[in-house]
């Protein structure tokens, strides 16, 4: 058991305020130079949409992320429950395979291998143009104070920042903001292909129009595609904590990290000639202090601290089947309060305080105890260590005794979303994960009403909480964290141990792969 320490974030959707908080306060500490104009490494995006860069979701084009070969890119699609949230058939429900024999079918980057991509250096059909970004401008604010006396009241015209010609503005990083009932943004969302005709027709009528707000930032994953795919080996993962950084020294530019990241969080600096990305705030949290966007937050929807896995386990949770692989993910993440694997962490030359830490982590609730918060799109398998609590969608719901309920009562678990839970699933791994999730989601709000307003039957609550597999304690504990928690206690950083010394050999997880 090699056991590594990973820094891994939660972001709570159901508690998202699309306010773009997270993206100010990022762009104006770390890409607001020259070069970087149009680089958001922290962005928040409204769904159904298209998102930024445009279309970033679909891999066909892109070919980011890795494949096994033999084995389809998605999981097929699955029907999670039927009304008021039920569990899929056992038949339909995936077994974890712990400690099964790993996949023999090769492990392979979707954008080529390292000799591959070297003769596509001087034209990669993959790569991002600005167009899919946004060209960045500004306005001639000058013009409003110098412009001659007219009759016509002066403007500031919007002038690129590429070229410094005038301009007119046709895309930029929050473009479709709020517009996820339009034909131009919304119709275009790659996962929009796992509904039913049906489905795709009812969710763009006006009575069912709604969104959510989706945050996203380099997921400094673990199985990284683009350390994978860096030809001079500029990009890596660091040892103590698992950020991946990109080192300027190495970096020649050559943009096969951009191909390779399926979330397209890795940029070119056009001004500099070298590829930055996400640094997750390093300097911040080698001081003590949360990252930038974890501290701004209004909504407090963001939760970090460590998590420990097995690094010699990670080839084999890669190549598990598509529709496995949350479950794989899981089960890679190791109990620090398991003596064995203390143990094992000790070995690994994992510290006290970064064990002490991974105790306290909130990520770990979320994503291995409750088993609440999911990956984004893990057939991409980089093992991704940003994960969401999926939200709970406004509901058709009807007026009865002047308590707004659902046909199936107060609350369900989101099969009658105005948003189709199959939307949901291919987003975050299959729709009986996100079922599972919401029912949690839904026995903690059913529990919460009971207490403080009294109008739920306890028969109700109790059934929830079966249906959920969840207890009181957990739900307890959640409803803390998310309500009432501080920052101290949702971001749980360990100690920056930058002046102890580290097997150099153990900075890359990606080595584990052939």
């Amino acid at each position: 058991m090699d056991v590594r320490a990973q820094l891994a974030s939660v972001f709570h959707l159901d508690k998202c305020l699309g306010c773009h908080t997270c993206s100010v306060v990022c762009k104006n500490v770390w890409t607001d130079r020259p070069g970087a104009e149009y680089m958001w490494w922290n962005n928040v995006e409204t769904r159904p949409g298209t998102g930024y860069p445009g279309g970033w979701e679909d891999q066909d084009r892109w070919n980011g992320g890795w494949r096994v070969e033999g084995q389809p890119d998605e999981a097929a699609p699955e029907r999670a429950g039927g009304p008021g949230g039920r569990e899929p058939s056992e038949a339909r429900r995936v077994a974890p395979r712990s400690g099964s024999h790993p996949d023999a079918s090769p492990l392979r980057l979707r954008s080529g291998t390292r000799g591959g991509a070297l003769a596509q250096i001087f034209h990669n059909p993959a790569l991002p143009t600005l167009d899919d970004y946004y060209e960045p401008w500004t306005y001639r604010y000058k013009d409003l104070f110098d412009a001659p006396e007219s009759a016509v009241q002066p403007t500031a015209r919007p002038v690129s920042l590429v070229t410094g010609q005038p301009m007119v503005p046709k895309r930029g990083p929050n473009w479709d903001d709020d517009l996820s009932g339009t034909k131009e943004y919304a119709a275009n969302d790659p996962n929009l292909a796992a509904l039913t005709p049906e489905e795709r027709g009812q969710l763009f009528g006006v009575e069912r129009l709604a969104f959510f707000h989706l945050p996203r930032t380099c997921n400094h994953c673990t199985n990284a595609a683009c350390v994978a795919s860096c030809p001079s080996g500029a990009i890596y993962k660091r040892g103590e904590d698992g950020l991946v950084l990109s080192s300027p020294e190495k970096c020649r530019g050559w943009r096969m990290c951009v191909s390779a990241c399926p979330y397209k969080k890795v940029f070119y600096n056009w001004k500099e000639g070298r590829s930055e990305k996400c640094i997750g705030c390093y300097p911040r949290i080698e001081s003590g202090e949360a990252p930038a966007c974890f501290a701004a937050c209004p909504g407090r929807i963001r939760f970090q601290g460590v998590v420990l896995y097995d690094a010699d386990r990670i080839a084999e949770a890669a190549r598990r089947p598509a529709e496995e692989l949350v479950a794989a993910q899981r089960e890679l993440l190791l109990d620090p309060a398991d003596p064995e694997v203390e143990a094992a962490a000790r070995r690994s030359g994992i510290a006290p305080g970064v064990l002490d830490a991974a105790r306290r982590s909130p990520t770990f609730l979320f994503v291995k105890r409750w088993e609440l918060a999911l990956p984004l799109h893990p057939e991409w398998r980089t093992l991704p260590n940003v994960f969401y609590v999926p939200p709970l969608l406004p509901l058709f719901a009807e007026r009865t005794n002047g308590t707004t309920r659902t046909a199936e009562g107060l609350f369900t678990t989101g099969e009658r979303g105005r948003i189709p839970l199959a939307y949901l699933g291919r987003m975050f791994g299959g729709e009986a994960g996100v079922a599972a999730a919401l029912r949690k989601l839904v026995a903690l709000r059913l529990w919460r009403r009971a207490e403080t307003v009294g109008d739920v039957d306890p028969l109700e609550v109790d059934l929830a909480f079966q249906a959920s597999r969840f207890d009181r304690a957990g739900a307890a504990e959640l409803h803390r964290l998310t309500t009432f928690a501080a920052l101290e206690q949702r971001v749980v950083l360990p100690p920056a141990l930058r002046g102890e010394a580290f097997d150099p050999s153990a900075i890359s997880a990606v080595g584990a792969l052939p």
